[in-house]
């Protein structure tokens, strides 16, 4: 039994006494205290290695408080080698074009084809991607509360969607342009059909990029707002973002992709990771659509919220369509917009997390670079900087030969837009 009192005379007597009591309790195994108490912050557990002893000066060092010595920040980045496995998978990614041109019966300037992989993403030096990742920005056709960080970029145009597109294609790069009409939802300004087409006809005429059509997230509006849009741009090749199971259950599923076949569209499927309901959600449409019109929307969470278990949704459906599932070799699109969700990329903070102008931007980079490499087909973005960061990863990666210089690498995320 050991009586330990908390002062200094007491805490000074324990101190002289630990050498006699490991002389004591030399060769004891066991040992059992009754009544004993004791204060965790007075104690610091320090184990030795195998085959290593304890001496007296070590032992009076291990009970008197002392700080843990101070850790080394490292100055460089470890340098490691990575040997890719020897693997062959019997199936691949079907191939799904976007936009149509001129001589394909749109009037888009190029069509994309997104697709075709038939091996892990940027993995083998000699198997790149088959066909590149492509990025779309987006446009809404109503006012919306955005972060000031991705308001200062488009306040000028953020009234007119067809400027909104120009912009994002001629300015910022963008291969594809998101048209959300969210002015149809019956919440907001419960726009018609007809107006939401217009919409969409006004950005045809600004842009010649193919373009992603989305809706309000209402399943019976937004299968009337698509049926419209897939005849007023029919042969134009867009993509209907997106087609979900609720549209099923309403009975609304069946005429959107009657249509967009009809009108020679193509249709996203999306499903809240789970890919039991993305192979469920994939068969029901395949009773409407050839394989070859549908890509797949698995759900992306922001970091911080649930990213890495939207990298191992879109991993887990990527693998298993490598290795020969036909119900999941469909291209995948991400919504990298959805970092803006995390309040720790918008929202001021503490000076030591950096401005908002940079986190921004940062999380929505994040989250893309990390579905990148789960080998996402098309990305869905909103800030101008991340979207180029995310084109200047790719075209790395592309690079077979590439001689890599780590020495920036440390820094990068303190490098001002």
């Amino acid at each position: 039994m050991c009586d330990h009192n908390n002062n200094g005379k007491g805490n000074e007597a324990f101190q002289e006494s630990i050498p006699r009591l490991l002389s004591l309790l030399s060769g004891v195994e066991k040992m059992e205290f009754e009544n004993f108490s004791m204060e965790i912050g007075d104690l610091e557990l320090w184990i030795p290695m195998m085959g290593t002893s304890i001496a007296p000066s070590q032992s009076s060092t291990v009970f008197s408080g002392s700080p843990a010595a101070a850790r080394v920040k490292p100055t460089s980045l470890l340098s490691e080698t990575f040997v890719p496995p020897q693997e062959e998978f019997p199936g691949s990614i079907r191939e799904v074009r976007l936009g149509a041109t001129k001589s394909e019966g749109g009037s888009r300037g190029r069509s994309l084809v997104i697709g075709g992989a038939n091996s892990r993403p940027f993995v083998y030096a000699d198997k790149p991607p088959v066909h590149p990742p492509v990025f779309a920005l987006d446009v809404f056709d109503t006012d919306l509360h955005l972060p000031m960080a991705l308001k200062a970029n488009i306040k000028d145009v953020m009234s007119d969607p067809a400027e909104w597109a120009r912009m994002n294609v001629k300015k910022f790069g963008a291969d594809m342009v998101t048209v959300h009409l969210m002015s149809t939802d019956p919440l907001i300004s419960d726009r018609s059909p007809a107006d939401a087409a217009r919409t969409v006809e006004e950005v045809l005429q600004a842009v010649d990029v193919p373009l992603i059509i989305g809706g309000c997230g209402d399943p019976h509006k937004d299968a009337e707002v698509f049926k419209k849009v897939a005849e007023i741009a029919a042969g134009e090749r867009v993509l209907f973002n997106s087609l979900t199971l609720d549209m099923a259950n309403a009975k609304t599923l069946e005429g959107v992709a009657l249509a967009a076949k009809e009108h020679g569209h193509a249709v996203l499927g999306f499903t809240g990771l789970d890919l039991n309901k993305a192979k469920e959600m994939n068969r029901r449409l395949y009773e409407y659509l050839p394989p070859e019109d549908i890509v797949m929307d698995l759900t992306t969470v922001a970091l911080g919220y649930g990213l890495e278990y939207s990298f191992t949704i879109h991993e887990r459906a990527r693998h298993a369509a490598l290795m020969g599932d036909t119900e999941l070799q469909h291209p995948t699109i991400s919504a990298a917009t959805n970092a803006w969700a995390a309040r720790e990329a918008w929202m001021k903070m503490d000076p030591k997390y950096g401005s908002r102008e940079l986190r921004g931007p940062l999380w929505e980079t994040i989250n893309g670079i990390t579905l990148l490499l789960a080998g996402v087909d098309i990305f869905m973005m909103m800030h101008p900087a991340a979207i180029r960061t995310l084109k200047e990863t790719v075209n790395m990666l592309m690079q077979r030969d590439m001689a890599v210089t780590t020495d920036h690498f440390a820094n990068w995320a303190t490098t001002k837009i």
